[in-house]
């Protein structure tokens, strides 16, 4: 057993291992101050809530209370690691600002009152708006960290019962492009790959995905592999200098917005080279033709032109992806939050189709998601898919629902797509939606253009209901405050990125009146007298197991299928990878290994859309494009951002996150070590940028789009020349009086891909200007990420004595 101090080294100890060898297990853990492991009165089962990898722990209690965590070496995702965000993140839930009544506003003020009044206020208006104007008025924003039986009860009640076609989680800002983007390659949403493909792939490339910061643990694992025998190379696609970008064989760091220019131009390297499994192309897909000539003229020169990155570097690439023999691809933010998002993410696809890198041990794509549950959100279809990953085009999916919660067709909306979150937020601007009910996320630090948003959401006539963990930004502008219970408060499932499904047990009882999310909506069901068609009660489920149980009749048949899976076959080992059956009971460690999709016309989850334009493609085109459900091989043209630098607004301005803060900071802001790591917001300015504007590392300076402004210190970092960053998670419940200029979302632009709808967080265009030198101090940024500074002389980033963890290597760390 040893300690290592985790904010300084967020990875922990190497163990390394070999192409196709085992994962070496590492057990990490934390404690409270003066708390042993013999102290502890039990552990109980979960999981990681704080980012999407889904890693397993369990809960130590004491005394009633969490007092610490420590990684489950028998699950296969993490093999008993734990992130920093892990190890110290259950500290936020004992704060003493939690939540614990329901609030309404009387006279203009937030007051508490108990459940029956609060629950009676929004079922009454409930009753009012569908009386006077239908289920359009009614619209649910919810996010990616509640439980998969919430998901499903929240569809049911919102689609089903009330039957509004205006519901979608957070989950549009992080993960809407991965769905979109595997529905348009393959059918049907569902990760091809999984996290063991790291295992056996002798190339990893990552595209706009830091995941040394997003995923923390996957990391160690990459970094385990580079440290064992015959080591994957690795490519790094990225505009800052991450640490991924540190370790890679070869970094290309493209302008933002570019991405699909440099996608194509790879594709056109690897086409021209014949690095292509013919055999594979011809066997399984549809399309390459279409591929072939729209990428022909697209050269590295071409692209060196829109991208910014040599000719040279983008053959290198090329080569490197054509030789692979065991390829692993991953994509995140950095390819989602562009003006064409799906389109590039697409291409990704596109070159394991064309080389035939699918379905066998490090041949795999991971679209990868952002938040710790978002893969139930879409699965349940609370983000506007509809529930089992079905087809809302297809009647037969429709009515196939409709059996399964014993409703009468014509109840789930399906004349037009689902509303997403930005069109939900103009219908509440404009009118037509009067009642927003928002659960467990943060809009008014989080969406796009905040000074809108902020009125939107204040605007007299709509009727905010809000259910989360403490007060936020958004609570403030609610007229009912619904206090919500939180991980280790409750029971439920949540399934990660690579399908993985885990159990969370309820390990202490929630603060207060607080209640569990499933309550709070069982309670408004019960309260509305929901019924199916029997007469029965609808929802017809009571607590979280009897909605797993109804959950596993919705997604049989289905590819995202749980019938194999009870609460007590995920007790006390590993999680288990979807789709998991009688004839699968070990659930499906990799999709399409016999070369077939869910894309068949009566099978796929969508018809697709025009990459370029967003346009839907009609049920007959398919059908004839696509009758024997092959995967889909589909091209796009490049085309520049809607807003560019300019004489006025010079620099590229690009969002994003930090290792050891989570959304919107109400939970990481709040624990010690998380907070001291990364305090305040900061900017990150190349050295050349810094040098000819006369900016320091420290001093105080104003980024500014057309929007807003953010006031923050300088960090001179190794950033590309042109390119802003500032990190979006600083928001001001605990600002301490600082105006409207410290979240970066007062400076991101209305605006959308085409496709997935997922807003833009990197293509904004801002200016820059010094206001203040600094006053000796550095900037609030860590010095262990990508926010690393060029110079020498800035405090390193630490955790002291409060940073130390448990490490168990067993095999012996280097």
């Amino acid at each position: 057993m040893a300690f290592k101090d985790r904010i300084a080294h967020p990875w922990g100890s190497r163990t390394p291992y070999g192409p196709g060898q085992e994962w070496p297990a590492r057990v990490d853990g934390h404690l409270a101050e003066g708390v042993a492991p013999q102290d502890v009165d039990r552990w109980v089962q979960s999981a990681t809530i704080l980012h999407s990898n889904g890693d397993a722990l369990d809960i130590a209690v004491k005394d009633d209370r969490v007092v610490g965590v420590r990684g489950r070496a028998v699950d296969r995702v993490n093999r008993g690691r734990l992130g920093p965000k892990d190890l110290f993140g259950w500290q936020a839930h004992q704060s003493a600002d939690r939540l614990t009544r329901p609030l309404v506003r009387r006279d203009g003020a937030l007051v508490e009152t108990d459940w029956d009044t609060a629950m009676d206020v929004v079922v009454r208006r409930s009753r009012e708006l569908l009386d006077e104007q239908g289920p359009s008025a009614l619209a649910f924003y919810t996010s990616g960290q509640l439980f998969l039986e919430e998901y499903y009860t929240l569809a049911a009640i919102g689609h089903g019962a009330i039957g509004t076609n205006h519901m979608d989680g957070n989950t549009r800002l992080c993960t809407a492009t991965a769905a979109a983007a595997l529905k348009e390659s393959f059918g049907c949403d569902g990760q091809p790959g999984s996290y063991s493909d790291i295992d056996h792939a002798d190339v990893i490339a990552l595209y706009g995905h830091n995941m040394a910061e997003t995923q923390t643990v996957l990391w160690s694992r990459v970094l385990d592999r580079l440290a064992g025998s015959d080591p994957p190379r690795l490519l790094c696609v990225d505009c800052r200098p991450t640490p991924v970008a540190r370790e890679a064989t070869l970094h290309l760091a493209p302008l933002p917005g570019t991405n699909l220019a440099l996608m194509n131009a790879l594709l056109h390297e690897i086409i021209r080279r014949d690095l292509v499994d013919h055999d594979y192309v011809q066997a399984h897909t549809v399309g390459y033709q279409d591929l072939v000539e729209r990428v022909a003229d697209h050269t590295p020169e071409v692209a060196e032109r829109i991208c910014g990155v040599p000719a040279g570097r983008i053959r290198e690439a090329a080569e490197l992806l054509g030789g692979a023999r065991r390829l692993l691809s991953t994509v995140l933010q950095g390819f989602y939050q562009s003006h064409q998002a799906t389109a590039a993410a697409v291409q990704v696809n596109n070159v394991h189709l064309v080389r035939g890198m699918l379905g066998r041990p490090g041949a795999g794509v991971l679209q990868m998601n952002g938040q710790p549950t978002a893969q139930n959100t879409r699965e349940c279809g609370a983000d506007g898919d509809l529930t089992g990953f079905r087809n809302w085009s297809n009647d037969e999916h429709v009515a196939e629902l409709a059996k399964v919660w014993n409703l009468d067709t014509l109840q789930i909306p399906h004349y037009g797509p689902p509303t997403h979150a930005m069109q939900i937020m103009r219908y509440a601007e404009t009118g037509s939606v009067r009642l927003l009910w928002v659960s467990a996320t943060n809009p008014a630090v989080s969406l796009p253009d905040l000074h809108r948003i902020r009125a939107l959401l204040a605007r007299q006539g709509l009727f905010l209901v809000v259910q989360d963990i403490f007060a936020t930004e958004t609570t403030e502008l609610a007229d009912v405050v619904l206090p919500a219970a939180t991980w280790g408060e409750k029971t439920g499932t949540f399934t990660n990125t690579d399908r993985t499904v885990h159990l969370s047990e309820r390990a202490v009882d929630p603060p207060g009146e607080a209640r569990a999310d499933l309550d709070i909506f069982l309670d408004y069901a019960r309260r509305m007298d929901f019924r199916d068609r029997d007469g029965a009660p609808f929802p017809q489920w009571h607590d979280a197991e009897s909605a797993f149980e109804a959950w596993k009749r919705a997604s049989a048949g289905r590819p995202c299928d749980y019938t194999g899976l009870t609460y007590a076959g995920l007790r006390g080992g590993s999680g288990v990878q979807w789709p998991c059956t009688a004839e699968r009971p070990g659930g499906t460690e990799r999709l399409y290994t016999d070369g077939r999709f869910w894309a068949a016309p009566q099978e796929c989850e969508s018809y697709g859309r025009d990459l370029v334009t967003g346009a839907p493609v009609e049920p007959v085109e398919y059908a004839a494009m696509n009758p024997f459900g092959r995967a889909i091989i589909r091209a796009a043209e490049y085309l520049p951002p809607h807003e560019e630098p300019d004489g006025q607004y010079p620099f590229a301005l690009v969002t994003g996150r930090t290792l050891y803060h989570f959304h919107t900071r109400t939970k990481t802001g709040r624990v010690p070590q998380l907070s001291r790591a990364a305090p305040e917001v900061w900017v990150e300015i190349a050295e050349s940028d810094a040098r000819e504007a006369g900016i320091g590392e420290g001093d105080l300076v104003e980024v500014a789009s057309p929007r807003g402004a953010v006031r923050a210190r300088a960090r001179i970092s190794g950033i590309r020349p042109g390119v802003l960053f500032v990190p979006f998670h600083y928001g001001y419940w605990d600002a301490r009086g600082q105006d409207r200029d410290r979240a970066a979302n007062e400076m991101t632009v209305t605006d959308w891909d085409p496709v997935s709808k997922q807003p833009l967080f990197k293509t904004s265009a801002a200016r820059l200007r010094l206001l203040r030198p600094a006053d000796g101090r550095s900037a609030p940024a860590p010095t262990t990420t990508a926010s690393r500074p060029v110079a020498d002389g800035v405090p390193a980033t630490t955790g002291g004595p409060e940073g130390l963890c448990q490490e168990d290597v067993g095999g012996g760390a280097r």
